[in-house]
């Protein structure tokens, strides 16, 4: 069975204030002409579909465009999709009973009650039965029902008790879809800038990827770089666009997945993609940064280092004029290091529960216990959520 992975699509995102909408059409675009020529058995979409939780018209316009192409192909093709942290579970399920009439299947909340479980969609091809398991994204909040009581659970406990609850039979090819933060014992994950804002400090939303060893495939969505979490077959796809100048080397490309006979090796070839623009760091003096355009406008985005010694008069004003998606430029050179030496070391920043942590510790003269770590990371996560 051949299935399409891609995930983190952040349809709606801007870039430093710039509108991503052409290169996210054109990258959309492509995959639909892979699945034309390529027709795969399924096509999974681990989460991360919407940029915002309330997504903008046009967002909406482009997602339903996408779905829409797919849908046309004969024989149809069916498309897997979860929510990922970014989507709204109830903007996402909107005419969810409609789109499976189009074999478009989804699920947007984990099973929070003791009567749910994992919505699982059967597929056959030649070798037999392939069930892909639709795992969302989840909060330990979110499952605190099923817990019966024994909270707080952890993030690694919330899906553990999630995946436990399903009769899964390992004799048989099992896929699971899922979107969280899942790392191997030997090697923590490559995350990139544009996701650090959704990561916890310290990593306390982090998952062991062992949790999914026994799945034929593990299709994760979350981290934008294309990587394997753990064991070969428990991969991260990455984003099918650059979202921050921290990707500029990375490959984009949607994941062609070949699984065979049960106990068979997992294969897959990545399907390059490319946008409108490129995303990429730039380093020269102002007269080198000028003159590499050769006399031609730059349309991508770019974050720029101005290097030299000379008096820089304007650099914002002459540097727009060739790169007019200019992201962010700074100056380096002696002057500004002298100047950055001679300033205050700054304060580190830390996140909320670090904070508290120190404040409690001050207050009652002992460290905060795991448990109450546990909770105080729940009341962090929830106003963020809310805030959001």
């Amino acid at each position: 069975m051949r299935f399409f992975h891609l995930s983190d699509l952040h349809i709606g995102k801007r870039l430093n204030g710039y509108s991503l909408q052409e290169n996210q059409e054109q990258v959309l675009g492509q995959i639909v002409n892979y699945a034309r020529e390529r027709h795969p058995d399924a096509i999974l979409i681990c989460g991360d579909i919407y940029d915002k939780t309330a997504p903008s018209g046009e967002a909406y316009t482009l997602f339903g465009w996408f779905l829409e192409e797919l849908s046309r192909i004969r024989p149809r093709i069916p498309v897997l999709i979860i929510a990922g942290n970014h989507d709204s579970p109830e903007r996402l399920a909107y005419a969810g009973s409609f789109l499976e009439k189009h074999r478009i299947y989804l699920s947007v909340m984990p099973p929070s009650g003791p009567e749910e479980h994992l919505k699982q969609i059967v597929l056959e091809d030649e070798e037999g039965e392939v069930t892909f398991w639709m795992l969302p994204f989840l909060k330990p909040g979110y499952v605190r029902r099923l817990a019966e009581g024994k909270e707080p659970l952890s993030w690694e406990g919330a899906v553990r008790l999630v995946l436990e609850r399903n009769q899964i039979d390992f004799s048989k090819r099992n896929v699971i879809l899922s979107h969280q933060f899942y790392a191997g014992e030997r090697r923590n994950p490559e995350t990139c800038d544009s996701e650090q804002a959704v990561l916890l400090a310290g990593g306390l939303d982090q998952v062991p990827a062992s949790l999914l060893e026994k799945f034929d495939y593990a299709a994760l969505g979350h981290l934008h770089g294309a990587q394997q979490a753990g064991k070969p077959w428990i991969r991260y796809c990455g984003t099918p666009y650059k979202y921050s100048v921290s990707e500029q080397y990375h490959q984009k490309a949607v994941l062609e997945v070949t699984l065979g006979a049960k106990g068979e090796p997992v294969t897959w070839e990545s399907l390059p993609l490319c946008g409108v623009q490129d995303v990429r760091a730039i380093r020269g003096t102002l007269e080198e940064l000028l003159d590499r355009a050769g006399g031609k406008i730059c349309r991508d985005f770019v974050s720029v280092t101005v290097t030299g010694e000379e008096e820089l008069y304007h650099v914002r004003e002459k540097l727009e004029e060739v790169y007019p998606f200019l992201l962010d430029f700074r100056v380096e050179n002696s002057r500004m290091r002298q100047a950055l030496q001679g300033e205050e070391e700054p304060l580190p920043v830390q996140s909320p529960l670090e904070t508290f942590g120190q404040f409690y510790e001050a207050v009652t003269g002992q460290g905060l216990t795991e448990e109450q770590k546990a909770w105080m990371e729940q009341t962090v996560d929830t106003v963020k959520e809310e805030r959001r």
